[in-house]
């Protein structure tokens, strides 16, 4: 299994544990109560969002982009397309960052 595919699994499984929140306003939320461990960006975001999110996550959570597109990223946390999410888990976090 190729590490895309762990990314994926890793992102599943922190999504059915509950750790994981998508969209705008929730990881925005996420970063303000300095829940988030990680943020997680697609690829095909643009630098204006993606810049936006490391401006929101400053020193709170490493931010780091997926080898993932935006209908993949949110398909593996069984949502529609989404350009970012937070993982809310240290383990996860940490397991994800390893698979980069």
């Amino acid at each position: 299994m190729d590490n895309k595919q762990k990314i994926i699994n890793l992102l599943s499984m922190a999504a059915r544990a509950g750790k994981v929140e998508s969209g705008e306003y929730a990881v925005t939320h996420c970063l303000s109560e300095q829940k988030a461990a990680l943020v997680c960006l697609a690829t095909d975001l643009s630098p204006e969002v993606a810049k936006k999110y490391e401006n929101l996550a400053l020193e709170q959570a490493p931010v780091v982009v997926l080898p993932l597109d935006k209908q993949t990223l949110g398909g593996c946390i069984g949502k529609n397309e989404r350009a970012a999410v937070a993982v809310c888990n240290g383990g996860f976090a940490d397991a994800i960052k390893k698979k980069l």
